[in-house]
């Protein structure tokens, strides 16, 4: 019984290991998005993806090849992000902000552990 069952235990943590993503984040590190929610983004010329957590108040945006980390960032603000006609007026204006470092920057605000 056990050598019919260890194959399929094998295979099971082969199958959720190839499930979680990792990927380097500009001022962060290398960051496995599986706790995130994920979206690939195809209507906006710049801004390929989106990854956000809720409780942790801290997303993930791609741009272009280039993942960008922001914290403290509310879902409501989130939210908007995503529904909004222009996602990058959007993020230009009250995401990135202006300056050196914007509203969420995670030089400036606690980044999360994962």
């Amino acid at each position: 019984m056990l050598r019919f069952l260890l194959p399929a235990l094998l295979w099971l943590s082969t199958a959720t290991s190839a499930q979680s993503e990792t990927v380097d984040v500009k001022y962060y590190g290398r960051l496995d998005l599986a706790p995130l929610a994920c979206t690939n983004i195809a209507r906006s010329s710049f801004i390929n993806r989106t990854c956000y957590d809720k409780d942790k108040r801290f997303m993930v945006i791609q741009l272009k090849s280039v993942y960008y980390p922001y914290c403290e960032m509310p879902s409501a603000i989130y939210d908007a992000f995503v529904a909004a006609p222009s996602m990058g007026r959007y993020y230009n204006a009250n995401i990135k902000g202006t300056g050196q470092h914007g509203p969420f920057d995670c030089r400036t605000h606690p980044a999360p552990k994962y």
